[in-house]
């Protein structure tokens, strides 16, 4: 009885699990890659709302898991591809340009960007709800899974594979970076000294709070304004948030 599960489940037409998605062997030629094991690349873009539909049917060692696993690989080798490839193009750029020019080109927006040239969207295997709510579309789910099929790639194919299709998908968004984007400290002393104004002074006005939980209120003087205050848990962090303030106040936004 207990093997007759599987077919029941795809005999039951009016119980539908799965909508259908376009061949993975499609995605695998996208990707410049030959996969020795396509399974790999089928988990890689099971959205976690198919997964648990289709445990039942699963049959040990085949495709039917969710790609949270290999998101979670894909993660961490695409920022190691990312940081190599920046060390090279950037052989005079300190550590704290060369982490923001990282945050932005492994951010989930830029790997949308990515899954979007591999038309990675047809590929998701959902289920019909999730297809219906514009799983296919929704930045979110893209970028994850875009970790996810980069994790695939490099189970199968290592490092080289994945370096490979990085920097080839990532090339005009790295040619084409500006250089990295200033904290608010940095920019409000640019503005001040662009104007021909001293430095920015910072003072400390209040600590209060327990020693495990601190809230710092730290006032930033430009001459010629009255002082903007900014809080927070450090005196680093309240100092940033009171040149924000100021920044924002001439009409100049920070992303910090």
């Amino acid at each position: 009885m207990d093997k007759e599960a599987p077919a029941a489940i795809e005999a039951d037409a009016g119980h539908r699990i799965v909508e259908d998605a376009a061949d993975v062997a499609e995605l695998a030629r996208a990707l410049g890659h030959a996969f020795v094991n396509l399974d790999l690349l089928q988990d890689a873009v099971t959205h976690p709302s198919l997964a648990g539909l289709e445990r039942g049917a699963r049959k040990p060692g085949g495709p039917g898991l969710a790609y949270e696993r290999l998101e979670f690989l894909g993660d961490r080798v695409v920022g190691l591809v990312v940081a190599e490839w920046l060390l090279e193009r950037y052989p005079n750029e300190r550590e704290g340009a060369l982490a923001k020019r990282h945050a932005s080109l492994v951010r989930r927006e830029s790997l949308g960007r990515v899954a979007d040239t591999i038309g990675l969207g047809a590929y998701l295997r959902m289920s019909p709800s999730e297809v219906q709510s514009g799983g296919r579309a929704n930045r979110t789910i893209l970028g994850d899974a875009c970790e996810a099929v980069l994790g695939a790639l490099y189970l199968d194919g290592g490092l080289k594979a994945v370096t490979r299709f990085v920097r080839r998908a990532l090339a005009e968004s790295i040619e084409k970076a500006s250089p990295p984007p200033l904290d608010s400290k940095t920019a409000l002393q640019e503005w001040a000294q662009g104007r021909g104004k001293p430095l920015p002074s910072y003072e400390l006005i209040e600590r209060s709070g327990p020693a495990h939980e601190p809230v710092f209120v730290v006032a930033v003087r430009v001459e010629g304004m009255e002082p903007v205050t900014g809080a927070g848990p450090s005196k680093r962090i309240a100092e940033k948030k009171a040149a924000n303030a100021l920044l924002s106040q001439v009409g100049v936004q920070v992303d910090d």
